[in-house]
């Protein structure tokens, strides 16, 4: 396999591995979410108050940025993204030095 496809393979099995532990999360939050409904009614720990809701809630956020980091971030903030931002700094850096080079060849006084 060329280094070329073997990074591209990488990739893709990184991007794989991100999504199927979303989809554990989502599982995961599911059942927790099940779990935590039935122990506050059966436990009838405070039943006045519908602690369970609380915690699902914190869950789901979490649960959110989740999915927005895999989803949204790392779909485009990726190795491609990050090649193109060095190039640009790169390209940046050496426009001010070839800049600094010329100030300094025509700061130079002429040997007349």
């Amino acid at each position: 396999m060329e280094p070329n496809q073997h990074e591209l393979y990488e990739y893709a099995r990184d991007r794989i591995k991100q999504k199927k532990y979303l989809f554990i999360h989502l599982i995961i939050l599911a059942i927790g979410t099940l779990f935590l409904f039935v122990a506050n009614h059966w436990l009838n720990f405070h039943e006045e108050v519908n602690w369970w809701i609380w915690v699902v809630a914190v869950w789901c956020c979490l649960f959110i940025f989740h999915a927005i980091k895999v989803l949204v971030t790392d779909s485009f903030m990726n190795k491609n993204w990050e090649r193109a931002q060095i190039d640009k700094l790169m390209l940046k850096q050496t426009k001010k030095i070839e800049q600094l080079q010329n100030d300094l060849d025509n700061s130079k006084p002429s040997a007349e």
